[in-house]
């Protein structure tokens, strides 16, 4: 998983110790103001401070542990513990909303506290409105930069805080009116705009709360599971998308996607398909992606591909495999290569595993004939001089070219190359033929020329004859 640059950590740590100087200046101004006035409405936010105070020192601290890489005993990083910060931060906000309402509902019903408005408070509150405002924002932006829920959280309490200090001014701006105008029912404006205050608080605080609990029990965010698979399953490669999970760990995901690539994939090929998904998966959501391969077969499959699955999962390499059909039956002739410290006894049994599953496919072939022959593995090296390999080379270059007449695909012979490998002379040469044939023709008339070639240089053991379009040269 890719670590949480420094400049990120830094912006964010910045961010949160800003909020701590914020809410501790704050505190003290409303709890200056709560012995000025026995305001409830401020004695609830002088609480509400308080506990945004607490909440940004939480912060502060998860995001200094959440940013801290993965080890041994958190392989999936810290980041969780910004969610566990913003839950308890939640905690806090209904328990202020409680107190507060316990308070309010004391006042009106049961005890009367007199209130005495000042110009002051207005004058502080006014000023905790404009710090709230400018902590929220700042908060709002850097949260929403890095996917912080912990910052996140502690936005979301101040912008509650800009509402409930509005609110706070009125009711205490009412209570000032009802004792300037002779207004006695104006007095428990105070305990209802703390009534109000509480309101907001559990409104906000239930929402974040929602969020971080989801976060902790790892649900996943609605679409986002739906687009993953839309996203993998239209990639090159991918048979379908078997099963996709998500979870949430801070401000990262990880996401485990189980998909079906062809069983007659190579190795490379599937692990260079698992790369693109993951780019892919990490353009949607900033994750750590883990994909696992199963092979399935194409729903297209034809027979002959699957034989070559067949012997690939049985660790088998085949070549020149053809497939007859005659009277409604099947006849499948191989060449199949096995070791060359191999007995024929072990060789025999090789083939007749792999024949045996071959019948077993569901087409059931009538019959399967495997010629075994040995896989190189030792580079040979060359003997006899480079001068008479040269004349023979020469030679068969000639002779191919005397044979445009006869083959009209066939333009020229080049790169005729001649070697005696253990007693054995072993040709390997380049024809150009005409680029819009098709494979199959080709390959007939590089197999014509190859007995050409032996029968008129009854010395050579083996042709191999590299085709290539004109124009290639």
């Amino acid at each position: 998983m890719a670590g949480v640059s420094a400049s990120e950590t830094q912006e964010k740590r910045k961010a949160a110790l800003l909020s701590v100087g914020s809410a501790a200046l704050l505190v003290s101004l409303k709890t200056f103001l709560v012995y000025r006035t026995s305001s409830l409405g401020v004695l609830s936010e002088a609480l509400h401070s308080g506990l945004d105070l607490v909440a940004a020192i939480i912060t502060f601290l998860s995001i200094r542990v959440a940013d801290q890489p993965a080890d041994e005993r958190h392989p999936y990083g810290h980041g969780k513990f910004e969610n566990f910060s913003a839950f308890v931060e939640t905690g806090l906000l209904v328990l202020t909303a409680l107190y507060v309402i316990y308070e309010a509902f004391e006042r009106l019903f049961f005890r009367s506290v007199h209130i005495q408005p000042s110009w002051i408070a207005f004058v502080v509150l006014g000023g905790a409105l404009a710090i709230d405002l400018t902590r929220a924002r700042k908060l709002s932006a850097v949260a929403k930069k890095h996917s912080s829920e912990a910052l996140e959280a502690d936005a979301l309490h101040f912008s509650t805080d800009v509402w409930s200090t509005i609110v706070v001014i009125a009711g205490i701006a009412l209570v000032w009116a009802g004792e300037t105008w002779n207004v006695p029912w104006l007095v428990y404006a105070d305990a209802v705009a703390g009534l109000a205050v509480a309101g907001v608080i559990l409104w906000v605080g239930s929402r974040l709360g929602m969020r971080t609990l989801d976060a902790l029990l790892d649900a996943v965010p609605v679409g986002l599971q739906e687009q993953i698979v839309q996203a993998v399953g239209r990639m090159d490669g991918v048979e379908g998308v078997n099963r996709v999970r998500v979870r949430r760990a801070g401000n990262r995901y990880f996401v485990d996607a189980t998909v079906g690539v062809p069983r007659t994939a190579s190795l490379e090929q599937v692990h260079a398909w698992s790369d693109a998904i993951e780019r892919r998966v990490g353009e949607i959501v900033p994750a750590d992606v883990v994909v696992h391969a199963e092979p399935q077969a194409p729903p297209a499959e034809n027979f002959l591909e699957s034989i070559r699955a067949t012997a690939q999962r049985m660790g088998n390499a085949i070549h020149d495999l053809s497939v007859t059909q005659q009277s409604g039956n099947l006849f499948v002739d191989l060449h199949l290569e096995v070791e060359e410290g191999l007995t024929l006894s072990e060789a025999h049994f090789q083939a007749t595993e792999l024949e045996e599953a071959i019948l077993a496919l569901p087409e059931h072939p009538a019959e399967v004939n495997i010629h075994i022959e040995p896989m190189g593995s030792n580079i040979a090296e060359t003997s006899t001089s480079a001068g008479e390999m040269q004349q023979l080379a020469r030679a068969i270059e000639n002779f191919v070219n005397g044979l445009t007449s006869e083959y009209d695909e066939l333009l020229n012979c080049h790169d005729v190359h001649v070697r005696q490998v253990q007693h054995r002379i072993l040709v390997s040469c380049h024809c150009t033929m005409k680029g819009a044939l098709p494979v199959t023709q080709v390959h007939d008339v590089t197999a014509a020329l190859e007995d050409r070639i032996k029968e008129k240089f009854t010395q050579i053991f083996r042709v191999t004859i590299h085709p290539e379009p004109d124009g290639e040269r």
